[in-house]
């Protein structure tokens, strides 16, 4: 891993919000490096800045100040159409909550990915219903999405990630709406996604599943540091 290249790199970020007469500092000198085919956990409380991190990672919200390189390039210099192809190519994202369109099949939700990638019809129902195969889901490929249970519903949502090929799969608490048994499954498909040298990073306030990472970042009242989990 240690030759392995750095696709992400953040530098002192800071991120500050105005509420009111006050300013709130959610992320205080942030310093991250990512390396290509690293599995990282984010692990903290409610509350301690980690989603502010996640939405800066995947150019959703921009730093007060601080550099952020993703691949090479550095993020601040992109524009809006520039900052959109990273959101729909380079990274996927995976929530808690799935967001899955309800009036649309498992299918369809995948090819949405696909169709902001301009792919045509047939390669795309093909790519489609191969994702949805690879995730276990090659019987519900016409179901929608209150048809399935939140363990299917998720790997319909990983499906999509996925079918871009991102560079990072992003991942904001992925079995928080889960039981355990279906969590510890959805955290295998993580494994095997990673096997194939995908990079995840993934979001969590649960130490269970970010034990399941190669590597764990804590992040308390904005700053971050790297260590072994203690017992829970």
């Amino acid at each position: 891993m240690e030759n392995s290249e750095i696709i992400l790199s953040m530098k002192n970020i800071v991120k500050e919000y105005e509420m009111g007469e006050e300013v709130f500092r959610a992320l205080d000198d942030v310093s991250l490096e990512v390396r290509k085919g690293e599995f990282l956990a984010v692990l903290g409380p409610s509350g301690s800045g980690k989603s502010t991190l996640m939405n800066i990672i995947g150019c959703l919200d921009t730093p007060t100040s601080g550099e952020y390189i993703l691949n090479g390039e550095h993020v601040a210099d992109l524009d809006e159409r520039q900052l959109a192809h990273i959101r729909n190519k380079e990274i996927g994202f995976i929530f808690q909550s799935f967001h899955l369109l309800q009036r649309q099949t498992a299918q369809e939700n995948v090819e949405l990915a696909l169709i902001y990638a301009n792919q045509d019809g047939k390669k795309m129902h093909k790519r489609s219903e191969e994702l949805l195969t690879k995730v276990g889901l090659e019987d519900k490929i016409k179901s929608l999405p209150n048809q399935l249970s939140g363990g299917q519903q998720q790997r319909v949502a990983i499906a999509r990630a996925i079918a871009n090929n991102p560079t990072i799969l992003l991942a904001d608490e992925p079995t928080g709406a889960l039981d355990q048994k279906t969590g510890a499954q959805v955290m295998q498909l993580f494994h095997e996604l990673n096997e194939e040298g995908r990079t995840i990073i993934m979001i969590t306030h649960d130490s269970k599943i970010a034990s399941h990472a190669g590597r764990i970042v804590k992040i308390l009242d904005g700053r971050i540091s790297e260590g072994e989990l203690e017992d829970a």
